[in-house]
């Protein structure tokens, strides 16, 4: 191992891989610690999608897109909260930052895809413009395409190895501690992505997601225990996107990603405390839980007999047989009738008779004049129309945002990914990308592929300014 590295990067996840092979690329020595025992972080366990606009992609389905309209799509849904500088050098950055994987070797087939494990492209969030890259082999994929790219180039791989701490000398950070060794560098990079794991974070940083109290669980990497936090204190780094993160609607008893936990029963109509329906039950994540957290109370979702019966088997909770089992327990709602149902959730008996009824008039005859749910379904390549709800028993499943994918508080940064400090003056020599570099992931998820796209894109950036 060397002395003098030109660039340390601290996580071997898809932000921290990306920039460790960009720098390389233009010629610089890097050295990358990852703290686990294999490279992938939470790129490697998602499903890989990635939001770009003006993308080889899109061009072959004949869709026009742009940078300039990804970037007001993007400003528009976070209500311009977020700093326009940055927002649109990620913008700008993301499609080229697409081909440049596609060169590497990641595969993303000009189909339309109907969702995020069908390679394609497909409706990332409530963009009018698809911009959902879904690539072959999901999140793995992409992260051994970086890891063989990172081999190729020289890029030096140290794991189970935790960096304790940065070193900074004379007004910059010239390197890091590991292992109570220091290992000087021209620069560093934070990429050690997020602090879903860090439950005193949690409450300092993102308190919403303990809301959710003993239904909460994490699907982040295990690595995601907030180091960046760390670093960023010991240097005086500004902090931004306090109070964001990505929490996804699932039923109480899920535990597990859906991928595992399974899907609710399309029949299935979601209510609030009035007994009244107030969403498309499908509507993307980049908005339902805010809707869900505008309800300002329990919420749940309603189905009958056949969904239960008719769920697919092979998933660990959206299952008939837990359901039964939820409902023999006494936590899942059942009842024979629909007043009975009410009576059993705390919601009035008239209002959620009226809301079955309209419901069983409109989606199973194939049109949701009220939400328009027939255009999601359509979107998902989802041909045919729900089933009535009409067939006791009855259920009620508690519904709330529980599953914790991202957090977005981290180290404030700017455009070329350079880490700023308390008085918004770039720290020389820091950079920061993923989750560990805050700014790019706001207060609403633009959509699948969100996380993923900033990782890489401000991962590349960041590795291509500190190896300069």
């Amino acid at each position: 191992m060397s002395d003098d590295w030109d660039v340390v990067v601290i996580g071997g996840g898809g932000a921290g891989l990306a920039a460790a092979v960009s720098a390389a690329e233009r010629g610089a020595s890097v050295l990358l610690f990852e703290s686990e025992t294999e490279l992938g972080g939470s790129t490697q366990l998602s499903a890989g999608m990635f939001t770009a606009a003006g993308t080889s992609v899109q061009a072959e389905l004949g869709i026009s897109d742009s940078a300039e309209k990804f970037f007001q799509h993007y400003m528009d849904l976070n209500q311009w909260q977020l700093n326009p500088g940055l927002i649109g050098a990620f913008c700008a950055n993301a499609g080229p930052t697409l081909e440049w994987l596609i060169g590497l070797g990641v595969e993303v087939p000009a189909r339309v895809s109907g969702n995020a494990h069908m390679p394609g492209l497909c409706q990332a969030g409530v963009e009018d413009v698809w911009r959902g890259h879904v690539p072959k082999d999901q999140g793995y994929g992409v992260v051994q395409v970086l890891a063989k790219a990172a081999r190729s180039r020289g890029v030096e791989v140290v794991l189970n190895t935790r960096v304790e701490r940065l070193i900074a000398k004379d007004g910059r950070v010239a390197g890091v501690v590991a292992d109570g060794i220091e290992v000087p560098a021209g620069a560093v990079v934070v990429a050690s992505g997020g602090f879903a794991r860090d439950e005193d974070l949690l409450a300092r940083y993102y308190p919403a997601a303990l809301r959710a109290g003993a239904d909460l669980f994490v699907v982040a990497a295990d690595g995601s225990r907030g180091d960046h936090i760390r670093f960023g204190e010991q240097v005086g780094a500004g902090v931004a996107g306090q109070g964001w993160g990505l929490l996804l609607p699932t039923a109480y008893f899920q535990r597990l990603h859906h991928w595992q936990s399974g899907f609710p029963p399309k029949s299935r109509v979601y209510v609030n405390g009035q007994g009244r329906r107030f969403m498309d039950e499908d509507a993307s994540y980049a908005v339902s839980s805010g809707i869900i957290d505008a309800q300002g109370g329990t919420v749940w979702a309603v189905f009958d007999e056949r969904a239960r019966r008719t769920l697919p088997p092979g998933y660990a909770h959206w299952n008939a047989d837990v359901v039964s089992a939820e409902a023999q327990a006494g936590r899942t709602l059942r009842a024979n009738s629909i007043e009975e149902l009410a009576g059993k959730a705390g919601v009035p008996a008239d209002a959620l008779v009226a809301t079955i009824r309209r419901w069983n008039e409109q989606l199973p005859h194939g049109h949701d004049a009220d939400f328009l749910r027939h255009r999601t379904l359509a979107n998902k390549g989802s041909a045919d129309n729900p089933d009535p709800i009409g067939e006791a028993p009855f259920y009620a499943a508690r519904l709330l945002p529980a599953e914790l994918v991202c957090t977005h508080a981290g180290l404030e940064i700017d455009g070329s990914a350079a880490v700023r400090d308390g008085r918004g003056e770039v720290i020389p020599g820091l950079f920061a990308a993923g989750e560990a570099g805050a700014g790019v992931l706001g207060q609403r998820y633009v959509g699948g592929g969100n996380a993923v796209a900033n990782a890489l894109t401000m991962g590349r950036t960041a590795g291509q300014n500190a190896a300069r």
